[in-house]
């Protein structure tokens, strides 16, 4: 397949009027479409911007090569549009970019597309190529100049691989091995081995360089080639394995870094100017991890943890939310949700998911701060956390819950780091055992008294707000929805939101028009964070990653269920904006359900027990009002997802 079989005459644009970086994409993503390559271009345009969040795909040199993978490409393609003056496309070299190519590939790209694709990124590497396409007057001449330098490629590789005969191999002064690899693997990972093979040849330097690519590995490195090099580059922007360079000189650098500076990378590593790698059960350092702020590293080892629990969290809460659905509330009202064989078996297999929330997000936060030594240290905390374990009580007392997890993972995954340094001075004799023995002994030792110790406090805390509760009993029945509201939408299944829902339980033992409005104020202030989040990932969807708007819908069913921790995801991403939109959602919701003494004497079901409600119409509105002011909340104070 040659690469003018994916670039159609139809999907060329050149002189294009576009001004800046949003105009030239949309204007290839309506070649696609006009191509008949999409399926949505709407969907696909999200999947360029997320590539593009992750770093500008202007490669420099007045070339940018936008692309993205999804669902909704039909057939992988390409379309190219030239700007003769150029735009700012937050270029890798500060400079304006003039010559663009778009790349479409569906979920199952084919190797062949991607082997197409990737040879035109190799193309691109040459300047005087790249001058003849800007220099292009019709469309069938930009396609010519594609298919004489594609024919000349071809030509110098088949000419390679004849002379390359195992009778006379010519010895090198250095020989090298590499890797490249970017997140999507579709275009900066064939550039940058380009980048490298290229300049290396013109030193007359011998080097095997493979590409992890979108279709997996390319010219993949034998343990042979790895032992007979004198030095490795590893110019990758996602994790590859480490594990099989140890012992050897490394390089860990960017795409980027190889795309425009392969000579000193090439001449550090024969130069002999390299550190030995010593691998440690670590998969790999991102290169640009040390160029990234306390914060921003922080962010994505909690992103981490996230992304691994948002599933439990879904499937476990929809699977309780079944069983409220199949169950007869009529028949024991304290034990609704299990009254039936079926609805306990529901509940069962949903409680068994969702009790994995806690260590899952602990885990991979840990996971993500010190790889994999630190998952099962991460685990440990966050069931710890879960189960409230203190040093009077290991078996359990004093849950801690989402914050306590929090805790956990970063505790956990710090905690191993710290474990390898001190680690770094044993014998190379212990180095194998260092992942399966010492670091999980020691570590779940350790963080087993971390958590031990921090349980208590957070137990303290949770009662001395159960105290402050009860003595707001009878006083403004106004205030206290408020506060109870808003504190179902603070942690979302943590100390605060647990103590709320225990003071509403004390007062449903009153059996009293009191105890039953405090209840319905609890419950409508934790239907409201699950509810106003789906709301906003409809109205607001610039404030969401792709990624946010696709589970946001899911909430509906959380919140309508009374499952407040559907909205955890969330706030875990945005805290500090998404949480106090939330408790105003949640405040207002209670308030209202308060004025219009709403009543409810079941202690869960979310909108299944409304037939017990009372005053449910009045109900009804306060939970479509707090909802929506906690939406409009989240439009207000959150900022656009690509800022």
């Amino acid at each position: 397949m040659k690469i003018t079989d994916l670039l159609k005459k139809e999907g060329i644009l050149l002189n294009c009027p576009a001004t800046d970086r949003e105009s030239a994409i949309d204007a290839m993503i309506e070649l696609h479409s006009k191509v008949g390559n999409l399926h949505d271009a709407a969907e696909f345009k999200k999947a360029i911007i997320a590539r593009e969040e992750k770093g500008s795909t202007a490669i420099g040199m007045g070339i940018a090569v936008p692309h993205g993978k999804s669902a909704a490409v039909k057939n992988a393609g390409l379309t190219a549009i030239t700007i003769p003056n150029g735009i700012d496309y937050k270029s890798l070299d500060g400079n304006p970019s003039n010559l663009f190519f778009m790349i479409a590939a569906p979920d199952t790209a084919a190797d062949t597309h991607l082997e197409v694709l990737s040879k035109l990124m190799t193309l691109l590497m040459d300047q005087t190529f790249a001058k003849k396409l800007l220099e292009a007057k019709t469309a069938d001449e930009f396609l010519k100049v594609i298919d004489d330098k594609e024919a000349e490629k071809d030509k110098e590789v088949n000419a390679k691989a004849a002379a390359a005969t195992p009778a006379k191999s010519k010895p090198s002064v250095k020989k090298l091995v590499g890797v490249t690899a970017c997140p999507t693997g579709i275009a900066h990972t064939f550039m940058a081995a380009e980048a490298l093979e290229l300049k290396a040849k013109e030193l007359g330097i011998d080097i095997k360089v493979e590409k992890d690519g979108s279709a997996g590995a390319k010219d993949v490195l034998t343990a042979k080639e790895i032992e007979e090099a004198d030095a490795v580059i590893v110019a990758c922007d996602k994790n590859i394995d480490m594990g099989r360079f140890n012992g050897k000189p490394v390089i860990i650098t960017s795409t980027k870094e190889a795309i425009h500076n392969p000579e000193n990378l090439l001449k550090k590593a024969t130069d002999g100017d390299v550190s030995v790698y010593h691998h440690s059960g670590k998969v790999s350092a991102s290169s640009d991890d040390s160029n990234e702020s306390v914060g921003r590293q922080a962010y994505k080892h909690l992103m981490n943890g996230v992304s691994h629990m948002l599933p439990f969290v879904i499937g476990g809460g929809i699977l309780i939310a079944i069983a409220f659905l199949l169950d007869d509330y009529s028949i024991d009202p304290s034990n609704f949700g299990s009254n039936t064989p079926v609805a306990a078996w529901f509940k069962s297999i949903g409680g068994t998911a969702f009790g994995f929330m806690l260590p899952i997000l602990a885990g991979f936060i840990a996971q993500s701060i010190a790889d994999r030594p630190g998952l099962a240290v991460g685990f440990v905390g966050g069931a710890l956390a879960s189960t409230g374990a203190t040093f009077a009580a290991p078996s359990g007392d004093v849950p801690s819950a989402f914050l306590g997890a929090l805790v956990a993972g970063f505790a956990a995954g710090y905690l191993v780091k710290w474990m390898e340094k001190i680690c770094d001075k044993l014998p190379q004799a212990l180095e194998g055992i260092k992942p399966v023995l010492i670091y999980p002994l020691c570590g779940i030792l350790i963080i087993g008294i971390v958590m031990c110790a921090i349980n208590p406090i957070v137990g303290a805390i949770n009662a001395g707000i159960t105290a402050l509760l009860e003595g707001m009993g009878t006083g403004s029945m106004v205030v206290l929805g408020i506060l109870l509201g808003a504190m179902m939408a603070t942690d979302m299944g943590g100390p605060l939101n647990k103590a709320a829902y225990a003071f509403g339980l004390a007062s449903l033992a009153n059996q009293n028009e009191t105890g039953y409005m405090i209840m319905a104020a609890i419950m409508v202030g934790g239907m409201v964070p699950p509810i106003a989040i789906a709301l906003a990932t409809i109205f607001f969807k610039n404030r969401f990653t792709p990624a946010e708007q696709k589970s946001g819908p899911v909430n509906f069913i959380m919140g309508l269920c009374f499952i407040t921790e559907g909205a955890i995801p969330f706030a875990a991403a945005d805290p500090i904006r998404v949480i106090p939109s939330l408790m105003v959602g949640s405040g207002v919701a209670g308030a209202l359900s308060m004025v219009f003494k709403c009543t409810l004497m079941a202690p869960h079901g979310g909108i299944f027990v409304f037939p017990v409600v009372g005053n449910v119409a009045m109900y009804l509105v306060a939970l479509l009002v707090g909802s929506v002011v906690g939406c409009l909340m989240l439009g207000l104070l959150k900022k656009k997802a690509e800022d």
